[in-house]
């Protein structure tokens, strides 16, 4: 069974900028309805305004670690443009920090933030998918969720637990017309990853360039993953050309990560 793009409805969660957004334009660019969600209106409506979307695109707030949020704003996204039919799983933060020195709540949040809301999120949209016979689910994982990286081992750990999560799903709903796939991105030219330069930059004294480039050198391609990368991947993987692709973790990295 298929769905024609123009009866999609897609929410992609933490979409008001940078990999989300990038996602949020592809998918109406595949004509689909767009709901954005993220935690802060002003950012959430400055998208919506650089977008363009008119009245294919909405935006609903909510922290995607409460359950009492997803489940109110995934409600007033069915609302706006009917059931979901497609859901990425974009939100996420990353902390940086020696395993000994982690706090227990600093732990606590990065499984909050980046594993539990994607459990949130899949919970609340599964319904609609299984009615239609007809679904995708991509979570934005990262190569942090195929390998180990020092310093963020409460990111690693949530992100292999999205992969985990990513893989036992996708065998559960295989015979109802849904898949459920992962992409991780490599280092992106992001906020989050302008946040680790300025951090690498106090802590070392490198200069701006130098910050760039030491995350640069894992990635064979010598440059940082663009969020358009990112997008078209997640693009590819919602529409009906894809259905064959299940519980997959495809690497947007230049080839950091060999997956066999």
């Amino acid at each position: 069974m298929t769905l024609p793009a123009t009866e999609r409805h897609a929410l992609v969660t933490g979409a008001s900028r940078g990999i989300g957004l990038a996602i949020a334009r592809r998918l109406l660019e595949q004509g689909c309805r767009v709901t954005l969600m993220g935690r802060g209106e002003a950012s959430l409506q400055k998208a919506c305004d650089e977008l363009g979307g008119g009245d294919q695109l909405a935006y609903v707030t909510g922290d995607v670690s409460q359950r009492s949020d997803v489940l109110t704003a995934f409600d007033q996204a069915r609302q706006r443009f009917g059931l979901i039919s497609i859901l990425v799983n974009n939100a996420g933060q990353a902390v940086s920090e020696r395993f000994d020195k982690l706090e227990e709540d600093a732990w606590d949040h990065m499984l909050a933030i980046n594993l539990t809301g994607t459990f949130h999120c899949i919970q609340a949209a599964l319904p609609d998918m299984v009615s239609a016979k007809w679904g995708r689910v991509v979570n934005v994982a990262s190569t942090a969720g195929l390998a180990g990286y020092a310093y963020v081992s409460a990111y690693c750990a949530a992100k292999h637990g999205v992969i985990g999560l990513t893989r036992s799903l996708a065998l559960e709903v295989a015979r109802k017309g849904i898949t459920v796939n992962a992409v991780c991105p490599g280092y992106t030219e992001t906020d989050l990853v302008r946040e680790a330069i300025e951090n690498i930059m106090n802590k070392t004294g490198m200069t701006a360039e130098e910050a760039t480039a030491k995350l640069a050198e894992g990635n064979p391609q010598g440059r940082l993953v663009q969020p358009e990368q990112v997008a078209d991947a997640v693009a590819w993987l919602c529409q009906d050309g894809a259905s064959a692709i299940n519980g997959q973790s495809i690497p947007v990295d230049g080839g950091e990560i060999m997956v066999g």
